[in-house]
């Protein structure tokens, strides 16, 4: 079980990183805008490309897929009907609200967790597929017609398809599918300028976290509340009874989709809140949350399935 500690321990560093260089000013007050914006259009889409176009196809269609699937909407309808019609919420704070509710940490997470816990790296894949092909699609075109009023059919994909995020996991799909192996003149620097995208992530995270108090009363506590009970309790049980009483799965596969559903909200959640500057708080501190909470379930998890 060290290795599950060592994969928080990785995260904790750099998101502490970043809040003492918020705290003593290291990077002035520009410093958490500019590394959004820098991850959001440059760092992750190299990172998302390279994962992607070097993942192995039959991992990315397994029968993971369709069960990861099933479960994340599951929780995201769930919250939607909650947010829209229970607590009067907008659109655009319940897609937020929702991502993080369902959008798992599928990459600077869910990739070391799925070589400590599953012994291999490609079980995250799916995930990272279905999330950067399907979720992350839809609610960046709502936010964009949302927030940047893109609201005909045109405005809206062309917004979608100019998405750097979409631009690069598409395009990474693309050489996997193909089979196309790129040469390491092409390859490797792409993965040198992706790798700075997690620690840059967590330490923007970090930055954000000075200075606000976490789960303040009147910043949407019962949200956050609910979305992290979503994501840590009802998302697993959900994949393990899809995956074991719909699909059949058993033994490494049903023990894979309930541990990648067990991972925490993902901070591109997060990243989405601050690019369209809405539901910034809730993110934040469902990820903060989900983080944490999600140690004592992988635990469960490990000592039930594994």
């Amino acid at each position: 079980m060290i290795q599950i500690f060592t994969g928080f321990a990785v995260i904790a560093l750099a998101v502490f990183l970043g809040y003492v260089a918020a705290r003593t000013g290291t990077l002035g007050p520009e410093a958490r805008p500019m590394l959004a914006r820098l991850n959001f259009n440059v760092l992750a889409p190299f990172l998302l490309f390279s994962v992607l176009a070097t993942a192995d196809v039959a991992a990315l269609f397994s029968a993971l897929l369709p069960v990861s699937a099933i479960a994340a909407v599951a929780m995201m309808l769930i919250f939607g009907l909650v947010s829209l019609f229970v607590w009067r919420r907008g659109i655009e704070r319940t897609v937020i609200g929702s991502l993080s509710a369902g959008y798992v940490n599928g990459n600077n997470f869910g990739i070391p967790i799925a070589v400590y816990m599953l012994g291999d790296a490609a079980y995250s894949a799916p995930v990272v597929l279905l999330q950067l092909l399907l979720f992350a699609p839809v609610a960046l075109a709502i936010l964009g017609a949302r927030v940047h009023g893109h609201t005909s059919a045109w405005a809206i994909a062309r917004s979608t398809i100019s998405n750097p995020i979409i631009v690069g996991s598409l395009a990474g799909v693309l050489v996997s599918v193909s089979g196309l192996e790129l040469p390491p003149i092409v390859i490797e620097p792409i993965q040198l300028i992706g790798q700075a995208a997690v620690p840059l992530m967590l330490i923007t995270y970090g930055l954000s976290l000075h200075g606000q108090r976490l789960l303040e009363p009147g910043s949407g506590r019962g949200e956050v509340f609910f979305a992290a009970a979503l994501k840590l309790l009802a998302m697993p049980l959900v994949a393990w009874a899809v995956g074991a009483f719909v699909f059949g799965l058993t033994g490494i596969e049903l023990y894979a989709v309930t541990v990648l559903a067990a991972l925490p909200t993902a901070q591109n959640v997060f990243v989405f809140a601050q690019r369209y500057e809405t539901g910034e708080i809730v993110a934040r501190d469902t990820v903060f949350v989900t983080t944490i909470g999600s140690v004592p379930v992988l635990f469960a998890v490990a000592l039930l399935l594994g």
